[in-house]
């Protein structure tokens, strides 16, 4: 498969990483599933002086240790059997979490109208415009990171909504430009 066609969201990753992941990922898909569970992705990532493979399942019952343990026990002979990661690495097995990454463009579908945190390569500038009856103000901001409700997006760009003080404004941001999304999770209101 080439490179250009991949739907991997995140664009620091190395093509030998990219590969990697995209060959576990066809390898692991069916046992998981048939283990009633859904594989979100795979990630294979230096950190420090060590590699780690992460593979990351749910459930809409939610994931637990045992389940994770189930899917380790099931994928590691595939995993060593095939022989993709030369290197040594550390298998970790999790749920994607509650604040999950979004990736994948299943990732960025499944989370349209949902809050999201966007993190930026380059800050983009913002422009806030206060009425007042004396005067019109316009109020500047540079940001590397935003949060925003995930309005929609396509292989270019995504469009979030932005909730300011008085009003709601969409703004459009280069895929090329994003570093990590992730859902945003309410923790005072209990939801996304």
């Amino acid at each position: 498969m080439s490179l250009m066609k991949t739907k991997v969201v995140d664009w620091g990753l190395s093509l030998k990483e990219t590969k990697v992941e995209e060959k576990v990922e066809k390898l692991i898909s069916k046992t998981i599933e048939d283990l009633g569970y859904e594989l979100y992705d795979v990630v294979y990532e230096k950190e420090a002086q060590d590699y780690y493979l992460r593979i990351f399942i749910d459930n809409p019952n939610g994931i637990g240790l045992n389940d994770c343990e189930k899917v380790n026990d099931a994928i590691n002979d595939l995993l060593d059997e095939a022989d993709y990661i030369k290197d040594q690495y550390f298998l970790e097995v999790s749920s994607p979490g509650i604040e999950r990454r979004l990736r994948k463009e299943k990732h960025l579908q499944s989370s349209i109208g949902k809050k999201i945190i966007c993190c930026l390569f380059s800050p983009i500038t913002l422009e806030n415009k206060e009425d007042t009856p004396k005067k019109k103000k316009s109020k500047q901001s540079s940001l590397k990171q935003i949060e925003g409700v995930l309005k929609g997006f396509n292989k270019e760009q995504i469009t979030l909504t932005l909730e300011l003080e008085n009003s709601a404004k969409d703004i459009i941001i280069e895929r090329k430009n994003i570093s990590n999304m992730k859902l945003k999770y309410d923790w005072e209101e209990g939801g996304v």
